[in-house]
């Protein structure tokens, strides 16, 4: 038996739920994506991330089916992982977990199973970011417009620039997580989640960017997606290309007219008064552009078969949810970009005030040097004639190397 270093680290995947919502006879964590689990795939995950002790909290009655699935993902680290049987409740069930972690721990990551296809470097991002007495959610901005309603009525809007999607793995000191969770079972209460109920005892719960990837399988839909996700090919790519670097070129295109409602977003900036372009996010044609350039490149298909209509949970996005979702798809794909350069065609906005704003935005959240040019037409075509904006974008990949090595 090979002896590992005890980590101070601990993941508890919560996988106790019915998944009535599921429609799948079986308890959710136990349902099959492809040849493997919901569980399964998310144990890959978190055994691909740095050591750390994993106790899964399983459906009573199912220990025998989740241990399985642990050692399978385990492998050579399977003496990291322990099962324990999960109570009536959430709350009961990380209770359980918290209950069943080694003395050396000092940071504890509560992870929902249900969250399967959760990035190893997202579960590692959390970890790091643990400091004394905070929490640490990783989460995504809202992209969809959202109201108030009372009844059948709407009220008013609501501000999404305030708002975040929460996801798990959420992170914790251990010592002030379990007094939390002493309080709030004493007290009879139920939270939403575990930072809800960190908070709710007095402690500072930060957020860092979570991922796309991560998202949650509830319903038959979700797990629609997570089969698509997992069946999509990685393309073939030459070692011996891959090797020495050599550059990939993509070039990608986007159309727009003008339309719609609300401000116009265009380079990753909104512009306020310009008439807004329309489309199935929030129109934003220099984005667009970059993304196809991107995949393409790759090989990785085209923006339609990634953030199209079929994936209405991109409507209305912006460029920041769209080129960090590309950047993340080349990245598991073995690629690291290289630049981007952009040219748009179009007698509005006014371009050149807010050029190197635009690139300073493109260039961090895709961490690579972005260029936009802006040219008019003369008067020619449906950019001249204000109909509309044009974009073409080039953008150079190559192998992330270190990965390959």
């Amino acid at each position: 038996m090979t002896l590992l270093p005890v980590p101070d680290i601990a993941i508890i995947v919560v996988a106790a739920g019915s998944g009535t919502r599921l429609e799948a006879g079986a308890p959710k964590a136990l349902v099959g994506i492809d040849a493997h689990s919901i569980l399964r795939h998310a144990l890959d995950g978190v055994f691909a991330a740095d050591a750390a002790q994993v106790v899964v909290v399983a459906p009573a009655g199912y220990e025998g089916d989740a241990l399985a699935e642990l050692e399978a993902a385990a492998g050579d680290r399977r003496d990291l992982g322990r099962v324990v049987t999960g109570g009536a409740t959430r709350q009961q069930s990380v209770a359980a977990g918290l209950a069943a972690l080694w003395g050396d721990v000092t940071t504890v990551l509560v992870h929902d199973a249900a969250r399967a296809l959760t990035p190893p470097t997202q579960i590692d991002a959390v970890a790091q970011s643990v400091v004394p007495g905070e929490g640490v959610i990783p989460v995504l901005p809202v992209i969809d417009t959202l109201k108030k309603v009372a009844g059948g009525a709407v009220v008013s809007a609501v501000d999404r620039s305030e708002l975040a999607a929460a996801q798990t793995p959420q992170g914790f000191p251990r010592a002030e997580l379990e007094a939390a969770y002493t309080a709030a079972l004493a007290g009879g209460i139920e939270y939403t989640d575990d930072a809800a109920l960190f908070a709710a005892a007095g402690y500072r719960v930060r957020h860092i960017e979570g991922s796309a990837r991560a998202f949650k399988i509830t319903t038959p839909a979700d797990l629609e997606r997570a089969r698509h996700l997992l069946a999509a090919p990685t393309p073939a790519r030459p070692a011996s290309i891959d090797l020495v670097g050599i550059p990939r070129v993509g070039v990608g295109t986007d159309v727009h007219a003008f339309g719609g409602d609300g401000n116009l977003w265009l380079a990753g900036l909104e512009w306020p008064g310009e008439r807004p372009l329309s489309g199935h996010s929030d129109g934003d044609a220099v984005a667009h552009a970059i993304v196809d350039a991107l995949l393409g490149a790759a090989g990785l298909g085209d923006i339609g078969e990634h953030f199209g209509t079929a994936h209405p949970e991109y409507a209305g996005a912006h460029a920041d949810v769209f080129l960090a979702r590309t950047r993340e798809l080349l990245a598991e794909s073995g690629f690291a970009i290289g630049n981007v350069s952009v040219q748009l065609q179009g007698n509005r906005p006014r371009f050149s005030a807010r050029r190197r704003e635009a690139e300073a935005v493109l260039s961090a959240v895709l961490g690579a040097p972005v260029s936009v040019t802006a040219t008019t037409t003369d008067g020619l075509g449906f950019p001249g004639r204000g109909e509309g904006v044009a974009v073409t974008a080039i953008a150079a990949v190559v192998s992330d190397v270190s990965r390959i090595m």
